[in-house]
This record gives C-alpha cells, sequence and structure tokens, in this order.
C-alpha cells in the first residue's frame, strides 16, 4: 500500500471527544518510541524507548512548546507484538477536550503524522494480524447496542465468516487442482476429470454459497438494526409513536393533519431490538407543495425499510382513506398498531385484518407508553432467527454479498457450460474468477482501493 507504507508513523485519539474521566492517545509506527518520548517526561527518568513491551510508566505529557499539560500513563507495545504490527505507544491522560487536543498537537508537532479512519486497523490486517472480514468486525464490535450484535461482532472478529468461506475456497481449490493435474501430465496415470465428476463437485460449491449468501438478510439486521417506516394518515398518532420510541420530543406533535412534512430519522433501541427509524408525511393527496415532495420522501422510505409500522386511529371509525393507504403499501413484514387504546376504541383488530394481511396486529397508546413490550416481541419475531448461528459466519454488509454473487454466478456460468459440451479450459477459466471472488471477500487477494474502501468506513483512532 504506497500511501500507508511504515515511513509514516501516525498518532489519532481513540476514545471519543467528549468530556471523560480518561481519554487515550494511539502512536504506530518505527519512531512512535521517539516521537513519544518528545510528549512525555517519565516520574523514574526512563525513556519509552528503553521500556519493555506490555509496560506502562507514569509521568508529565508535554505541549507542543514543552511546557507541562498533564499527569497520565504511557503503555508500550514492541513490534511485532501490537495491535498494528509496529511499535505502539498509548497516552492515557485525563479526559478533558482541551488536553487531549493539546497533547495530539504536540503528537503531530514532533513529528507524527494524523491518522486517517481506520489507519491502525487496516496497518493491522496488512501486517498480517487480521483478515479483511475480521477486520471488518471492529466497527461491528464498537457499533453494537445489544447482546445479539455483540455476539455476532465478537464471533466475526474470531473468524466465522472467514472460516465458513475458507471451506468454499479449499472446495474450487480442489476442482481447479483436479483440472490442473488433468490437463498438464496427460501422460501420467491421473484419472480424468469427467464432466459428471466437476457437476457434482460444482453443484456442491453452488449450494454452500447459496447458504452462505442467505445469510445476508439476517447479518444486516444484526448490525444495522431493523429499519422501520411509520405510516398513517394524518393524525393518527405517528409522531407520537416516533417521540415514545426515540426518548424525546424529535418530531413535532399537534392536532393539526400534515403537520410532518420530512422525513425524520433516529436510531432507538427497544428492548433487544435495534431500530432505524423513520417518521413520514402523512400519505394523502394534497396540493401543498411542500407536504407533497414530503409524501414522495414516504413512499421511497417504504422502498427501502425492512418494516412497515401502519398506525391506525382506533378512537375513530375505519375510512376510505385508511384503507387507500393500504393499497400503497409495499408487500413487505408489515405490523399494525392501533393507536389511542386510552380512548374508547370504535374497531377491533378483526375488522382491520379483513383489510390485509399484516404480519401482527397491536393495540397501543402512544400517548400513555402502553403497548411498548408487545411492538418489542413482535418485532423479534419477525427479524431476529435464532436458528441462524454467528458462529457458523454470516454475510454482514454489501461488499461481502456482492463477492458471494459473484462467485456464485461465475460457479453457475461453469454449471451452464458444463451443461452445453463446452470445454474444460473454458470451465476452469469461470471457476477462476470466482475463487478470485472469494478471495476479495477474505482480502487474501485484493486491491488497493478495495482496502481503502473498507477502512474508510471507520472511525478515525481505529
Amino acid at each position: 500500500m504506497s500511501e500507508y507504507g511504515n515511513q509514516r508513523t501516525i498518532a489519532a485519539i481513540s476514545t471519543p471527544e467528549a468530556p471523560g474521566g480518561i481519554a487515550v492517545l494511539r502512536l504506530s509506527g518505527e519512531d512512535a518510541f521517539s516521537i513519544g518520548q518528545r510528549c512525555f517526561r517519565s516520574s523514574s527518568g526512563k525513556a519509552i524507548g528503553d521500556m519493555a513491551g506490555y509496560t506502562c510508566a507514569y509521568g508529565t505529557f508535554l505541549d507542543a512548546n514543552g511546557a507541562d499539560l498533564d499527569n497520565g500513563i504511557v503503555t508500550v507495545f514492541r513490534a511485532p507484538h501490537s495491535y498494528t504490527g509496529e511499535n505502539v505507544v498509548e497516552f492515557s491522560c485525563h479526559g478533558g477536550l482541551y488536553i487531549t487536543r493539546c497533547l495530539l498537537e504536540s503528537l503531530l508537532h514532533a513529528g507524527a503524522d494524523a491518522a486517517q479512519p481506520g489507519e491502525f486497523t487496516q496497518r493491522a490486517f496488512l501486517a498480517g494480524k487480521m483478515t479483511l472480514t475480521q477486520a471488518e468486525a471492529v466497527m461491528d464490535v464498537i457499533g453494537a447496542t445489544g447482546e445479539r450484535e455483540l455476539r455476532f461482532a465478537h464471533a466475526e472478529q474470531r473468524g466465522a465468516l472467514f472460516q465458513r468461506v475458507q471451506k468454499i475456497k479449499d472446495q474450487m481449490v480442489h476442482c481447479l487442482g483436479d483440472l490442473a493435474a488433468w490437463a498438464d501430465y496427460p501422460e501420467e496415470e491421473i484419472p480424468a476429470v469427467t464432466p459428471e465428476q466437476l457437476k457434482t463437485l460444482l453443484k456442491a460449491v453452488e449450494k454452500a454459497l447459496k447458504d452462505t449468501l442467505s445469510t445476508y438478510h439476517y447479518g444486516k439486521i444484526l448490525q444495522s438494526g431493523v429499519s422501520a417506516v411509520i405510516v398513517g394518515k394524518p393524525n393518527v398518532g405517528k409522531s407520537t409513536l416516533f417521540n415514545l420510541l426515540s426518548g424525546c420530543q424529535r418530531s413535532i406533535v399537534t392536532d393539526i393533519a400534515g403537520t410532518t412534512r420530512d422525513v425524520v430519522e433516529e436510531r432507538v433501541q427497544l428492548g433487544d431490538v435495534t431500530l432505524r427509524l423513520w417518521d413520514t408525511a402523512g400519505l394523502r393527496e394534497t396540493s401543498d407543495a411542500i407536504e407533497k415532495i414530503g409524501v414522495e420522501l414516504a413512499q421511497n422510505c417504504l422502498q427501502n425499510a425492512d418494516l412497515i409500522l401502519a398506525v391506525f386511529d382506533g378512537s375513530m371509525p375505519l375510512e376510505l382513506t385508511d384503507f387507500d393507504i393500504l393499497k400503497q403499501l409495499p408487500q413487505k413484514p408489515m405490523i399494525a398498531i392501533v393507536n389511542k387504546s386510552d380512548q374508547k376504541m370504535q374497531f377491533s383488530s378483526a375488522d382491520l385484518a379483513e383489510h390485509c394481511n399484516f404480519s401482527q396486529i397491536l393495540t397501543m397508546s402512544a400517548k400513555c407508553g402502553d403497548g411498548l413490550e408487545l411492538l418489542q416481541n413482535a418485532i423479534e419475531q419477525l427479524f431476529y432467527n435464532d436458528n441462524i448461528a454467528p458462529e457458523s459466519g454470516i454475510v454482514s454488509n454489501t461488499r461481502q454479498k456482492k463477492c458471494i454473487e459473484e462467485a456464485l454466478q461465475q460457479i453457475r456460468l461453469a454449471l451452464d457450460a458444463l451443461e452445453q459440451g463446452k470445454m474444460l479450459d473454458g470451465v476452469t477459466i469461470l471457476i477462476e474468477e470466482g475463487l478470485e471472488a472469494i478471495l476479495t471477500l477474505t482480502g487474501e487477494r485484493v486491491s488497493e482501493t478495495v482496502v481503502d474502501d473498507v477502512f474508510s468506513r471507520f472511525c478515525v483512532g481505529k
């Protein structure tokens, strides 16, 4: 990687830039010890470069002018036994914003370069400390919002997906090995590779790829949460429900129909369920130009969501408008919420079920906060599949999905070529293309562009 060679010693704040008890700054590279020494004076007088790996020293941090800035602890990790595989120094100081920024400025003034997003983990990958799928799991661990998500992220960190894909790779390499041996050494007594034998082997590869790809939807849920859009006619309590779930007033609530004009988005935690929640404009015909744009945005959200929360005003009889909205909704998991259960109900769940095949129908009072547990249970039943074990290896992002899809396409083309009686040389090329996609997934054979794209989504300092 031309841009990320060991000639650059990098530094960054590795803890959130917010007031706290402790902040950690990380320094990695060939000159980490000498640069760190210019910004630190140990109480014992021992130099950072003389410290053994995995040891700490207490002392004073110095600002860019060499003046005392703060007291804290330095921890030393010597190459190759560090996160990045390089010499690493970590500074633990008090967690004030001014202190951490001054200390970072001091490190940069002493010769370090500011780290790019994900550059520490990128160096760990390039040093062979982890596979590309394991590196991607680092951000999943950081972003985990519940027990399920953390279990999934830890499984990926331990190499669950890599190991699953390795088995598929071994099958493909076995096919290519048989083809190469038969083609390259015709004088040897090597059994001929028949189309039927090759079909059997490739069918097994095809099934393994299909099974792996089928985990993507669940993996996306575990990584990012359930994307849910709240819909319904104006003034049924959509924004009240949104505010209840988000824990604060993010949407304006009034008795005036059409108050919500834009799409309001919030990531919320409902028990162990992570929701990426969208509150939308009421779905209705309108002559208001601004509200019309809001309705169009709501339609776009519907197409992209995992779940639709269709809200109805239980205190009012069902109207043609309610049924018109149901006709506009795409075919995907949908939970009907009969809102305002704190008032006298004007229709039953059975009345609503006659008009649409809902996944579930719940009665709630968004205003009073009643029925949240019912909603949580309903979403868990729809989206969280306990039969898929994270330890088996789950595809969780678009890059991984595209690699599996490309490999699957090439294997299917190879099977078609065999069916059509084409030369085995052509079949070999198709299998090799499929293998290339698998190696790109794991990072065993990957371009600089792919690596840069993966780590660009990381946070600075990790």
